[in-house]
C-alpha cells in the first residue's frame, strides 16, 4: 500500500512465452517501488484475460505468442471495453519493419526490443503509463510512414480529417512529426495545456486509442508524409 499522498504504483502485465524472460522482467520490476507486477501470462489468450482481471496500466507484450500473437491480443485488450486506459508495450526481439505499423495500428502505445538495457526498458514503462507513445530508437518514423502509405493508400483522407478544426488539424500534423506538448506550444504559441486539450480532441473525434494511434493516421491521411520527418 502507497502512503497517504503518493502516486498508486504502475500496474504491469508480463506476456511473454519464455519464463527465464519473464522472470528476468520481474526481477528488474520488483526493485522498483512505483511498479508492481499484477499478473503474468504465457499465452496471448491468457494476456487478454489476465488484462480484462487485473486491469493493469501497462502490458508489457511479446509480439510472438502462442495461441494468440501479440498484436491480436493487443487489438482485443484495446476494443475491450473498460480497458481504455490500458497501455500496451511491445516487446520483441525481432525489429522486422512491419511489426512497427500492425502494432501500433493494433492500439499498442509503444515499440521496444528485448535487448534494451535495464534503464530503457523501465523508462518506457513509465513513458506509456503516463500516456506518452514511444518507439524505440531503432524504429524512426520514417518507417511508420512508408508502411502506412503502402497499405493506406486508398484511405479517403479528407473525408477521415473533416471532423478537425484547423487548429486541430495542425497540432495532429506536428504529433505525427514526433513533437513533444512543449514543442507544439513553443511553436504555435500555445501553452502545453491548450495544446494537451487539442490532441485530447482529435484522439476522440479520430477514435485513436492514444498518441500513437494519432502518428499511424497522420501517415495514414498523407497529413504527414514520409520527407517531412
Amino acid at each position: 500500500m502507497t502512503a497517504a499522498g503518493t502516486a498508486a504504483p504502475i500496474r504491469v502485465l508480463l506476456a511473454d512465452d519464455e519464463r527465464l524472460v519473464r522472470s528476468g522482467f520481474r526481477v528488474l520490476l520488483d526493485l522498483e517501488d512505483d511498479i508492481v507486477v499484477v499478473a503474468e501470462a504465457t499465452t496471448g489468450a491468457e494476456a487478454v484475460e489476465h488484462a480484462r482481471a487485473h486491469r493493469p496500466d501497462v502490458v508489457l507484450m511479446d509480439v510472438r505468442m502462442p495461441k494468440l500473437d501479440g498484436i491480436q491480443a493487443t487489438a482485443d485488450i484495446v476494443r475491450t471495453p473498460g480497458l481504455d486506459q490500458v497501455r500496451v508495450l511491445i516487446l520483441t526481439t525481432y525489429d522486422t519493419d512491419s511489426y512497427v505499423f500492425d502494432a501500433l495500428a493494433a492500439g499498442a502505445s509503444g515499440f521496444l526490443l528485448k535487448d534494451a538495457g535495464p534503464a530503457e526498458l523501465l523508462h518506457a514503462i513509465r513513458v506509456i503509463a503516463a500516456g506518452d507513445a514511444l518507439l524505440a530508437p531503432r524504429i524512426t518514423r520514417r518507417l511508420i510512414g512508408q508502411f502506412a502509405a503502402q497499405r493506406t493508400a486508398a484511405r479517403a483522407a479528407e473525408d477521415r480529417l473533416a471532423v478537425l478544426t484547423a487548429r486541430e488539424r495542425q497540432v495532429l500534423a506536428l504529433v505525427g512529426k514526433g513533437h513533444s506538448n512543449d514543442e507544439i506550444g513553443s511553436g504555435l504559441f500555445l501553452s502545453p495545456a491548450t495544446v494537451r486539450t487539442h490532441v485530447s480532441r482529435a484522439m476522440a473525434k479520430l477514435g485513436a486509442h492514444d498518441r500513437a494511434q494519432l502518428v499511424v493516421i497522420a501517415y495514414q491521411t498523407g497529413l504527414v508524409r514520409v520527407h517531412d520527418s
